[in-house]
């Protein structure tokens, strides 16, 4: 006779062992299944393991930036998708709306996140601030009045902070 009661009892067990995934990992999860980047972009994961932080690499291939590499780093919190990813730059580069210690002024990471939002969304919102970077909302307030003052010297200096310059006293990463 088949023992159905020890048989639930195993299955019971089984389920016990595996690891729980959050609602955020599972919407995650989701989100990254659906990605569809550009070729310009491209994500990697340190810890094949874990879903919820990530790199993604950035390569504009139009505009002042064009040419260069920029790494941000991607944290996803147990909040998600009520809370917005946590997203950091790596190489510290002269652009009006990331600031020296890689912080990003990008909307939709603060009053205009919303949880229909997702990774799609900000990564795009990401490789548009290289394409057209926002001198109406600065984290480095003096790339950004460069910017609206005089374009063809903020892209001087673009490419100057690019190839690891000193721009205004500040040196910069190299990243083309």
């Amino acid at each position: 006779m088949i023992n159905l009661w020890s048989q639930r009892k195993e299955a019971d067990e089984a389920r016990k062992q595996r690891p729980k995934i959050s609602p955020a990992q599972l919407r995650a999860q989701k989100d990254l299944a659906e990605l569809d980047l550009p070729p310009t972009m491209q994500t990697r994961f340190p810890d094949p393991s874990n879903i919820m932080n990530f790199e993604v690499l950035i390569r504009p291939d139009e505009g002042m930036y064009r040419g260069g590499e920029f790494l941000f780093t991607i944290a996803i919190n147990n909040n998600y998708p009520h809370d917005p990813p946590k997203v950091k730059g790596v190489a510290k580069v002269y652009h009006p709306n990331l600031d020296l210690d890689g912080n990003v002024c990008l909307n939709i990471l603060r009053e205009d996140w919303n949880p229909i939002l997702n990774l799609n969304s900000v990564l795009v919102g990401l490789l548009f601030l290289f394409l057209d970077p926002n001198p109406d909302d600065p984290l480095n307030k003096e790339a950004a009045e460069e910017l609206r003052r005089n374009k063809a010297t903020f892209a001087a200096d673009v490419q100057r902070a690019m190839q690891g310059g000193v721009v205004r006293g500040m040196q910069y990463d190299r990243v083309l």
